[in-house]
């Protein structure tokens, strides 16, 4: 469906500050997972070590997502974003004083002090996600929300194609003490000019629950609403048996036989595919045909997981990467799509949490997940493995699930929501 105007969001000014400052949060995350990974291989050398980065995190996110959810919805969002991003922030200084072994201590216990500071960093992040797609909902109205997702997706993937490489390039000629001193300088300037961002309150809510039925609200809403549950767990089950980002290290070292900047291309490449998707998308939205799409994105990004898994060539590999970045942005701009248009204002900080649980955490779970099935039969079987199970969930969704397959939104409906 082409959109009549490809730059209605960012016609919004509120939007396109927003859009920045989450832009720098983002690309400085990046740099930093990038970094971590890279630092954590080479003092462990050991693919288990690369699965407990993303379990570290994933742990503290799932614990807080039904309460940070409903933190979102009862306070001032903006205020929610300015102080988990500054936290951030600390964060990424810690992990910087840690870089610069001169405190002995701190020296001799790494490992231990990084994930204990990952781990922190995934509370902050569960409160984060949630603020993050409820506060964009109030900057601008449903009729441009198909276009703005395009537009924050695509922003999101350019910070991912940009910050691994730049936390690549980093790690291998500043070392770990300065790429994370980089990674805290662009997250201070991301503090700075969310702050910049208007704020747009919501009307008061008359709503009135215990704070138990609150929490479980989002839950029940998610549950309640087949077309949403079936959008977020095609995504779920894909991302956590289909991600081989976690072991893109040993990748980099073992099979393909490049360095850290190597590395730092490889984990761009999914975020180039992404990107230049994220460009067609907000021409041509993928939402008329969105289930019929969303399925088939998504048993493509499983086929490239396995054809990863074979490839021996690094540059064939970063093209399977980039294929499988480009099939993921559609399936995130259609299940982002779903979740806003249906879900009530006053309930998206919740459903965003559910949806934390499920997408976002699944990630890191993944990563553990991948890293645990490398140690346990092998690294290319792993990857084969896990691409095998995402085909078959797909297949599976397709048959079960009518709901999401016949799928379609058009713009009376985008209107009506």
């Amino acid at each position: 469906m082409p959109q009549k105007d490809s730059f209605a969001a960012l016609r919004i000014s509120n939007f396109r500050n927003f859009l920045i400052a989450r832009f720098l949060s983002t690309f400085g995350w990046q740099m930093q997972s990038v970094v971590v990974a890279w630092q954590v291989y080479s003092i462990t050398k050991d693919e288990f070590s690369l699965g407990l980065i993303g379990l570290a995190e994933a742990i503290p996110m799932i614990v807080v997502s039904l309460y940070a959810g409903h933190v979102v919805d009862k306070n001032d969002r903006k205020k929610i974003l300015l102080i988990t991003i500054a936290s951030l922030f600390v964060c990424w200084i810690l992990l910087f004083i840690i870089s610069l072994d001169k405190i002995a201590f701190l020296a001799d216990h790494r490992i231990f002090y990084i994930y204990f500071i990952i781990f922190i960093s995934g509370i902050i992040r569960g409160f984060n996600g949630p603020a993050i797609f409820a506060f964009m909902g109030q900057l601008i109205p449903k009729e441009h929300y198909s276009n703005a997702i395009s537009w924050s997706t695509s922003n999101w993937q350019l910070a991912s194609v940009l910050g691994p490489a730049a936390g690549g390039f980093l790690f291998a000629y500043g070392g770990a003490t300065g790429a994370y001193a980089a990674v805290a300088i662009i997250t201070a300037v991301a503090v700075f000019l969310m702050s910049r961002v208007e704020n747009i309150p919501l009307p008061p809510s008359t709503e009135e629950v215990s704070i138990f039925d609150s929490l479980s609200m989002g839950l029940k809403f998610v549950f309640a609403h087949k077309l949403i549950l079936s959008a977020i767990s095609l995504d779920l089950f894909a991302v956590l048996f289909g991600g081989a980002v976690a072991l893109l290290p040993v990748f980099a070292e073992q099979i393909l036989n490049t360095g850290p900047e190597g590395l730092g291309v490889l984990r761009a490449a999914p975020a180039v595919g992404a990107v230049i998707m994220g460009m067609i998308t907000i021409k041509y939205s993928p939402v008329k045909n969105a289930g019929r799409n969303l399925i088939t994105v998504v048993f493509g990004f499983g086929l490239c997981m396995i054809a990863f898994a074979f490839s021996r060539n690094f540059y064939l590999s970063v093209f399977i990467l980039f294929l499988s970045g480009a099939f993921d942005q559609v399936s995130v701009v259609i299940r982002a799509m779903i979740v806003q248009l249906y879900t009530p204002d006053n309930m998206k900080g919740r459903v965003s949490a559910v949806e934390n649980i499920f997408i976002g955490s699944s990630n890191e779970i993944g990563s553990f997940e991948s890293g645990s099935a490398a140690k346990m039969i092998g690294l290319i079987p792993s990857v084969i493995f896990g691409g095998c199970m995402t085909l078959i969930v797909v297949v599976t969704t397709y048959f079960v699930s009518p709901q999401i397959r016949k799928l379609k939104i058009d713009k009376t409906e985008e209107l009506k929501a």
